[in-house]
């Protein structure tokens, strides 16, 4: 009976947005409509720091995971929407990118266990056979209340592949001398003999994202040099280069009762925990210095306890950043996975005149966590980190390339490849 009225109550919304449409451009983006949800994560199953980027047709799978801060469960549902390469819902019917049902419910959570706040942690491994996408491309997880459709809770945008097309990618300082020092360029070759594509100067799209980030993200690239088999992407002005940035910030937040690295004090101030990070300095002018990270990301664990998922307790982390004055218009944010690599309220930091530090409280679950602090100028949509955490070319990076394909007779924009490098190594993963 459950099933007959979510069918009733999904069609009933589903069935305006069947082809592609206008509505709230939020639901493109990872984001998070309900304040008592908390730590979402998306990523290849049993490989907590990868990205979400899994082959069409094949056996690998996505862990998603989220903790809803309530004393009692709620039940939600799940589907997918699939995208164009810029993120705008396809002209595509469900049925076109759906096998089995049109949703399915999230049923595997547990409670918290032994914590000062209680929650309910959610699990979820697609695509399973009841849910299947079809297409390669871009998606979105779309996850709602059983009775609000319309309303989603969380979304999360993850990668489908055909894996169809060689990459070949190399990154090296650039040439130019106001560049080789703080920037890297990121050079590609597409292979794509045998596929028969129609016109790849026109209808072929390459992106090169930073560490998995959109927000920074190279957008519909064309090729320098290109032929039947070959593209080429090497002389394209500064489009192919980025900050090279610094290595991350970190804390380590798995003990409740020893601080761990960059941790001043921990205080129980009942009923919660509230943990002070040691102040932070301006790196702008310091000289590189390689110390290891995950690249913006973060991943939970805790020592006073046995499964992270439930036994990790939600703490009150306090974040400084020493600066003599405000440096103009503009704001700061902690920024990094752990904020969703998003600008918002929740991650704002203010300037307190008194102390002459900029200050942040935010509500992070135990773990090891990665961060830097991003200063937007007024009226500009992309944050600039290097202003307090510097740039340098010499700086560990992960670069994804994603080769899109429209084909003039399809409907869909095709994810034809994706190809992978680390700056460190030099090495696909």
């Amino acid at each position: 009976m459950k099933r007959i009225l979510i069918y009733i109550i999904f069609s009933a919304f589903l069935q305006p947005f069947t082809k592609a449409t206008s509505y709230d451009p939020l639901f493109h983006t990872d984001s998070i409509f309900d304040k008592r949800i908390k730590t979402v994560r998306i990523h290849r199953e049993e490989w907590n720091l990868s990205y979400p980027i899994i082959r069409l047709n094949s056996s690998d799978r996505l862990a998603f995971y989220f903790d809803l801060l309530d004393d009692h469960p709620e039940t939600y549902y799940y589907t997918f929407i699939h995208c164009n390469k810029d993120w705008q819902k396809s002209d595509l019917f469900t049925s076109d990118y759906l096998e089995g049902f049109s949703y399915e419910e999230i049923s595997d959570y547990r409670p918290s266990f032994n914590t000062t706040r209680s929650y309910f942690h959610y699990r979820l491994i697609f695509p399973e056979e009841r849910l299947k996408p079809l297409l390669s491309g871009n998606y979105i997880l779309y996850v709602y209340p059983y009775d609000k459709p319309a309303a989603p809770v969380i979304t999360r945008r993850f990668m489908i592949s055909e894996d169809a097309a060689g990459i070949d990618i190399s990154v090296h300082r650039p040439q130019t001398e106001d560049s080789k020092h703080e920037k890297q360029q990121v050079d590609f070759t597409v292979n794509i003999a045998g596929l028969g594509i129609i016109d790849p100067f026109r209808n072929i799209y390459s992106f090169i994202l930073q560490n998995g980030r959109w927000n920074n993200a190279k957008m519909n690239l064309k090729p320098d040099v290109y032929g039947s088999d070959e593209l080429k992407y090497t002389s394209l002005s500064d489009r192919n280069i980025f900050r090279g940035g610094n290595e991350y910030r970190y804390f380590d937040i798995r003990s409740i009762k020893r601080p761990g690295e960059n941790i001043e004090r921990i205080d129980y101030r009942a009923p919660e925990y509230h943990v002070l990070l040691l102040p932070s300095n301006s790196r702008e002018f310091r000289p590189y210095f390689y110390s290891k990270d995950f690249n913006g990301k973060y991943f939970i664990a805790v020592q006073e306890g046995r499964d992270p998922d439930t036994d990790a307790d939600y703490l009150y982390v306090y974040f400084t950043l020493s600066l003599p004055e405000k440096p103009g218009a503009g704001k700061m944010f902690v920024s990094g996975l752990l904020a969703d690599w998003t600008f918002g309220e929740e991650n704002r930091m203010l300037y307190n005149p008194g102390s002459k530090q900029y200050e942040c409280t935010m509500l992070l679950k135990q773990g090891w966590y990665n961060y830097e602090y991003v200063f937007i100028n007024r009226d500009v949509k992309e944050g600039i980190s290097s202003r307090f955490e510097g740039s340098h070319s010499e700086t560990e990076n992960d670069y994804h390339i994603l080769v899109y394909y429209r084909n003039p007779r399809e409907r869909y924009d095709r994810l034809l490849a994706t190809g992978s490098i680390n700056t460190l190594n030099k090495m696909a993963y």
